[in-house]
């Protein structure tokens, strides 16, 4: 796993010289507006390639090609404002941006199966902690891309519910 300091850390000769393939799953939830900030932050770095995913998990119970109308509207629809808020962050350039909205059966294994499939150096997920049988988890999705990923992922997680910082004061 990667902090977020090092995926500032790019050198000037390595910077010019290669490209930063990055994955973003986004879901509609309020963790997608954190997490298209750091990209933009990310994207300033770097040549970045971003492939924005939805992904509609469908249950055992239904073919992996059931139409699922709603779901695919919103998965659309999600994809649709993401991409529109990730253009600004690669400054307008065509084909920086793709979009994939995919049904599987596990959010995670389709996400890692897209890391690999775009040859990404990262993933970057936004998550909150949600409790889960007593105990507080950032659930199966994050857990899987962490444990299965050939690269590095990065994870941006909410912070608790009436967390409030206290502001820094610089000297």
């Amino acid at each position: 796993m990667a902090s977020i300091r090092a995926a500032f850390r790019h050198h000037p000769a390595e910077t010019a010289a290669s490209d930063y393939r990055l994955v973003v799953p986004v879901t509609g939830e309020i963790e997608d507006r954190r997490l298209l900030d750091i990209v933009d932050k990310i994207s300033q770095k770097a040549n970045t390639y971003i492939t924005l995913v939805y992904v509609v998990e469908v249950a055992q119970s239904m073919p992996i090609d059931a139409e699922l109308p709603g779901e695919i509207e919103r998965g659309e629809r999600v994809l649709k404002d993401a991409e529109r808020f990730a253009t600004r962050c690669v400054g307008g350039r065509r084909g920086a941006i793709t979009t994939e909205l995919i049904q599987a059966r596990s959010a995670g294994a389709a996400i890692v199966d897209e890391a690999i499939e775009h040859g990404s150096n990262a993933i970057m997920l936004g998550t909150s902690v949600r409790k889960k049988f007593g105990q507080r988890s950032t659930g199966e999705t994050v857990d899987y891309v962490l444990r299965n990923a050939p690269c590095e992922v990065i994870v941006i997680r909410q912070p608790l519910p009436g967390w409030t910082a206290a502001p820094v004061e610089w000297q």
